[in-house]
């Protein structure tokens, strides 16, 4: 089930600085060995300066995109006087910029030290979300959300890549996941803290639903600030190692690499990403997914406050819910690096879910208590398959430019999933939402299915290399079979 794909340590001339570690330095076939427990000190001064800030990021970016659900309970609608399916077209605007986005970011992302970048956006949406809180109508609250939608778009895929970028392949999904947790408990943290700051309604003659964007606003502001001096760069400039500590980690991360690398995007190499297979089925499965995710973001709240409770007791109960989330994800992580596996896991996943979306869609024959429940197995599911998605396809890409562009392209047109959910749930619906469930269930088993297609696919082509029926590219000239990525004939899938 291994799969042999390159650690993107080596950049092009021009676009980052070169890493110290010279082929000269290096012993047989160009490695060192390399000390167990000096590698093992490496790994743990990367999980504390690589991991921590960025999940804290994500945290706030998420509580920025989601916090509108907890603000709707607040009086949003009433207050700017919304109507119909004013709300849905709120979400739908998101995700039109973030979408369209993802790519070109990644791309300036390449040009641009991490740490700058990435604190950049997040002090321009830190910016636009107090915004939301200060708008005075339906159209301010809709331009606030599509430029919420345009500085957000290249923060997650920027993050998975530099993430990416410092650890060994079956080291990554227990970071990715670590990474996704911050989502989970922002669901849990947004919560928290908008049932906090419900109770400032009146002070300074705002609303309590706008105090929510202001101060959420204003943390993201503030860590943005902070964001800069401690996000870390590429692995060739990291700060918070000395010389020979970033020797062995570009020595180990290349100990990762196979013969498959991508180091130059050139008119073939070009036309190998973006015709490749895996690419669109692995967009398939984060599409079918990410649905789910942003639907239980979005609607927890007003779905739990229809069981009949009150706002803040349906903020309050949705906690629980994002912190189980978060610790089966963990677990869901250890195992599938443990067992070097993916495909299992995500059937395991939709299978959850699905669950919980059939007794949501029985709900008037199932007492409170039960849809309650079905919510927990709803978002349990989703976050047990969704980071999965990103990590097995990330494993399946060999090269530097092509993970990098898959990255982007996989969460970019995935995120379409957003669009969808943002305009299933119609209000008329309400409570039961037959259509936003259903066609919820439908995409998660879209998911599964192109996780089967994945797998199967994965599969027959390492059978196919296994029986030499890819040798034939040996014979290319040298620069091109250097520059083959995952195309390369020794290169062997995982799944």
């Amino acid at each position: 089930m291994d799969v042999m794909y390159e650690k993107p340590v080596l950049t092009e001339d021009g676009v980052a600085p070169k890493a110290s570690v010279s082929t000269d330095d290096l012993g047989p076939k160009g490695l060192l060995p390399v000390d167990p427990a000096a590698e093992k000190k490496v790994v743990r001064k990367c999980d504390l300066h690589v991991m921590p800030m960025i999940s804290l990021l994500y945290m706030l970016a998420f509580v920025d995109r989601i916090n509108i659900g907890n603000a709707r309970i607040q009086g949003l609608e009433k207050s700017l006087h919304m109507q119909g399916n004013n709300y849905n077209i709120a979400l739908f605007v998101f995700f039109i910029p973030y979408i369209l986005f993802e790519v070109p970011s990644n791309i300036i992302l390449r040009k641009v030290a991490p740490s700058t970048w990435l604190s950049f956006i997040m002090l321009c949406w830190g910016i636009v979300t107090t915004c939301m809180g200060l708008t005075k109508s339906y159209a301010g609250l809709v331009v606030c959300r599509f430029l919420l939608g345009f500085f957000e778009a290249g923060f997650v895929p920027g993050c998975i890549y530099l993430i990416s970028m410092y650890y060994k392949r079956y080291e990554l999904q227990w970071r990715v996941n670590l990474f996704f947790c911050a989502s989970i408990l922002s669901g849990a943290f947004g919560g928290l803290l908008a049932y906090a700051l419900a109770n400032m309604s009146g002070i300074g003659g705002y609303e309590g639903w706008r105090w929510i964007f202001i101060i959420e606003g204003l943390i993201t502001v503030l860590v943005a600030c902070l964001a800069k001096f401690f996000v870390v760069d590429w692995p060739e400039t990291s700060k918070f190692l000395n010389h020979d500590e970033r020797q062995i980690l570009l020595l180990r991360l290349r100990e990762d690499v196979a013969e498959a690398r991508m180091d130059r995007l050139d008119k073939k190499a070009t036309r190998r990403v973006f015709s490749d297979w895996k690419i669109y089925v692995g967009t398939i499965m984060y599409f079918g997914v990410v649905n789910t995710g942003y639907s239980t973001s979005f609607f927890t709240p007003t779905i739990l406050q229809q069981l009949g409770w009150t706002a803040i007791r349906a903020q309050v109960y949705s906690i629980p819910i994002y912190i189980t989330s978060a610790v089966i994800t963990l677990f869901t992580a250890f195992c599938t690096d443990r067992l070097r596996h993916r495909y299992t896991f995500t059937i395991i996943g939709v299978c959850v879910a699905t669950v919980g979306y059939v007794i949501l869609l029985a709900q008037k024959t199932v007492p409170v208590g039960a849809r309650y429940m079905a919510v927990y197995f709803i978002t349990v599911g989703g976050y047990i398959t969704q980071p999965v998605t990103l990590a097995w396809l990330s494993n399946t890409m060999g090269g530097h430019y092509k993970r990098s562009i898959s990255s982007a392209l996989q969460i970019g047109l995935g995120n379409c999933g957003g669009i969808v959910a943002s305009n299933i749930y119609i209000t008329t619906q309400a409570p039961t939402y037959p259509v936003g469930f259903g066609v919820s269930l439908g995409l998660l088993w879209l998911c599964g299915l192109a996780c089967t297609v994945f797998v199967i696919g994965l599969r027959l082509e390492n059978k196919k290399r296994d029986r030499g029926e890819r040798d034939d590219r040996f014979a290319l000239p040298k620069d091109e079979l250097e520059n083959l990525g995952d195309d390369h004939p020794s290169f062997r899938y995982g799944y």
